[in-house]
């Protein structure tokens, strides 16, 4: 019989595609208020992959990954994706019952073996944490690098994501971790 052993805390990250400068800045701002002080950030990269968003938030789309100074627990996932959909929801437009984001705020965890995204869609690669929140493993470590997975969205694996993932998890090896 294994015996039961809570995993280390991994390095929350967060992904915001945004339209509005300003909202995207906002939320960063409240997101840094609730989970302690940015250690990394990426520049503001095009988000060109896909046209999904295209007719909810605009075009000209930008992304910007953000790594926060303190580790988390891994069970806190779902958690924090509940969270970051009712900020998404603060800063959005809304219209009848739909609401028109300027800002899709998408939590992970990155650990040494991979990073973990959250997700309120279901599909065959995901696993149901609770409260309406999935999981799914986006990439793994091995061999020294990040890899990709077959459902591993087009700009996670991007140069500037994947230098931004290493740099974060390089600073994970040997820590001894406080959550």
């Amino acid at each position: 019989m294994g015996r039961i052993k809570i995993p280390l805390p991994g390095r929350l990250i967060v992904s915001i595609i945004y339209s509005s400068i300003g909202a995207m800045d906002e939320a960063a701002g409240e997101i840094e208020k609730k989970f302690g002080r940015v250690e990394f950030e990426t520049d503001d990269i095009d988000f060109l992959h896909t046209k999904y968003y295209r007719e909810e938030m605009g075009d000209n789309l930008k992304r910007k990954f953000f790594a926060f100074e303190k580790m988390v627990d891994r069970d806190r996932l779902a958690e924090i994706k509940v969270w970051t959909n009712k900020l998404e929801e603060k800063f959005g437009e809304k219209v009848g019952d739909f609401v028109f984001r300027k800002v899709n705020i998408d939590p992970g965890i990155i650990t040494l073996a991979n990073l973990v995204l959250a997700s309120t869609k279901d599909y065959s690669h995901r696993i149901y944490l609770r409260d309406g929140i999935f999981a799914e493993t986006t990439l793994i470590y091995e061999k020294r690098k990040f890899r990709a997975l077959p459902w591993t969205y087009p700009d996670y694996v991007e140069p500037e994501a994947l230098g931004f993932f290493k740099r974060v998890r390089d600073t994970m090896k040997g820590m001894e971790f406080e959550v």
